[in-house]
């Protein structure tokens, strides 16, 4: 069963508060479209519906993630139609339509209603309403309600894809979920168990909430980078951006930043990204004499598009000369400068190897790194 994911961002958000609409505030580090994405990703084609105003912001947002964006509607009801309408004739057997202020959404809520539209036309998660009902008139209690058999709706919907586009064409008004329209066209919905972890990003205070699950799935990823650069005529090299006067220089196709090619391999090593030579191939004579800064910032933007934030970084220089103690301050502020980070984070220092082999010959320099991402 083909299916596709439909997000639903078009949304303004205002009573989440803050500056930006809710779906791109941070959460536990990321934009919470990008927690929702990234949780719906492993179920189907994704398709996000989002304000045109957002387009540029959700570009950024997606980057590595296969997310075809369409624009949407006044309200909710018109950009799901807009989703759908983008979709016809794709081949699409089954949409689920989700609300981007779900980021927390557990893999078993979904599979749980995939599952039922192998059977059912339509389906979706719910929890049971456990609590008493009140209703209440000028501030005070005037009666109760019956809990049984009241549920409290939940996304992703799902539903054969044929069945709700013709639905949403049928529908006139404004619906408070997709459950509503496809019961309008006559559509059989049933309920699948819903998670107490699913909640709906709506005021200030769900962010925290949402914060301290989303904290809860940290990853930790470690990286090594190793490099080496021969010595060539020169008068000076260049070790973590910084220009030390010598009497040789390295060579390289860019500036033979040794120490600098190093931490990147670290960083892009922890992202499981292979090496600069994949990102920026020597072959390509537009990085000949290119300043290292620019692969680094690279692997940097590519860690925190990924959600991670560096922990720290551990870089050895071997080499008889030159000295690289003197330096070793400068250097840390340059990477720090670099990297966005602490300087207290980045550890630079150096060995020889005792005259043995080319190092100890000083036919080169070698550079030995570590690197830590930590799931922001």
């Amino acid at each position: 069963m083909r299916t596709a994911i439909l997000i639903v961002a078009a949304g303004r958000g205002t009573r989440a508060g803050g500056t930006l609409p809710k779906q791109w505030q941070d959460v536990a580090g990321r934009p919470v479209a990008r927690w929702t994405l990234e949780a719906m990703a492993g179920f189907g084609d994704l398709i996000m519906v989002i304000h045109p105003d957002d387009q540029a912001r959700a570009r950024a947002l997606c980057t590595g993630l296969n997310v075809r964006l369409v624009h949407g509607g006044a309200d909710r009801s018109v950009s799901v139609r807009n989703g759908l309408e983008a979709l016809e004739g794709d081949g699409f057997d089954a949409v689920l339509i989700h609300d981007v202020a779900r980021p927390c959404v557990p893999p078993e809520t979904v599979q749980a209603v995939l599952d039922a539209l192998i059977t059912a036309p339509a389906a979706a998660p719910a929890l049971a309403v456990t609590d008493a009902l009140w209703i209440a008139a000028g501030g005070h209690v005037s009666g109760t309600r019956d809990r049984d058999g009241l549920f409290r709706a939940q996304t992703p919907q799902g539903f054969h894809f044929d069945t709700i586009l013709a639905a949403h064409r049928a529908f006139a008004g404004v619906a408070a979920d997709d459950v509503e329209v496809a019961r309008a066209y006559g559509i059989d919905v049933r309920v699948t168990p819903g998670s107490e972890r699913n909640i709906k990003i709506t005021t200030p205070e769900d962010f925290s909430r949402a914060s301290n699950m989303l904290r809860g799935t940290m990853d930790v990823r470690t990286g090594n980078g190793y490099d080496v650069h021969a010595f060539e005529d020169g008068d000076h090299v260049i070790l973590c951006g910084v220009r030390i006067p010598h009497n040789r220089k390295l060579k390289g196709h860019s500036d033979a930043d040794v120490g600098m090619h190093a931490v990147t391999d670290a960083l892009y090593g922890a992202l499981a990204e292979g090496d600069i030579g994949r990102h920026f191939p020597p072959s390509d004579p537009q990085w000949k004499g290119a300043a290292s800064e620019i692969f680094l910032e690279h692997a940097v933007e590519l860690a925190r598009t990924r959600g991670f934030r560096i922990g720290n970084v551990d870089l050895t220089l071997i080499c008889e000369r030159p000295k690289i103690g003197p330096h070793t301050s400068e250097m840390t502020k340059e990477m720090a400068r670099i990297m966005n980070l602490d300087p207290g984070r980045i550890s630079i220092k150096a060995t020889t190897s005792e005259r043995l082999g080319f190092t100890g010959r000083e036919e080169g320099i070698a550079a030995i790194a570590t690197a830590t991402l930590v799931s922001s």
